[in-house]
């Protein structure tokens, strides 16, 4: 009973990690789950908001989207780098949306206006403190590789160890008969 859970599980984990690097690589290179980006914090601006190396979950920005003080979005800056601030002003300059970003750790506001064409994100409300470690190395060949080997690992050692068992008892179930003969 238990060799069969355990046996389930490590497959399990190995088409689930297997799964996640394959849909990582065939998009556009972010992580997805459920339909929502994942996004790694890299730094303390949002904390306590995020802790850095959270994941945060975001939907993709439209047009449409009607984005209010106090969201938390997700924009391209000027170094063309994603950036994860709170809105706390909205200005409206002629057919332009600008808005005024600021991270919760930090002081002041951003030094500029974010164009509403620089937002890609908005923040969904869900988060998992740490786990950002993992996904960022996840996206590098060396950590895809690494996640799809080390379950796959686990499988053949323990299949290795369960085939000795099995080999070991058989044995001894041998030797048993023998001596009764």
């Amino acid at each position: 009973m238990i060799s069969s859970t355990i046996t389930v599980l490590l497959f399990l984990i190995l088409i689930t990690v297997s799964t996640l690097v394959i849909i990582t690589r065939l998009g556009d290179g972010e992580p997805e789950l459920f339909g929502k980006q994942l996004k790694v914090v890299l730094s303390g601006s949002m904390e306590p908001t995020f802790q850095t190396g959270s994941i945060i979950a975001v939907e993709e920005y439209s047009d449409n989207n009607t984005l209010k003080n106090g969201d938390v979005i997700t924009f391209v800056n000027k170094d063309e780098t994603l950036v994860t601030h709170r809105i706390i002003d909205i200005v409206e300059s002629g057919e332009h949306t600008l808005y005024e970003t600021k991270g919760d750790n930090n002081n002041a506001a951003d030094n500029e206006l974010v164009q509403q064409e620089n937002v890609v994100a908005v923040y969904t409300g869900f988060t998992i403190p740490y786990i950002g470690y993992a996904v960022d190395y996840m996206q590098t060949p060396f950590g895809s590789a690494l996640l799809l080997i080390i379950p796959g690992l686990l499988l053949v050692g323990y299949g290795i160890v369960t085939v000795w068992q099995i080999i070991i008892e058989l044995d001894r179930k041998s030797k048993k008969v023998s001596k009764e003969s």
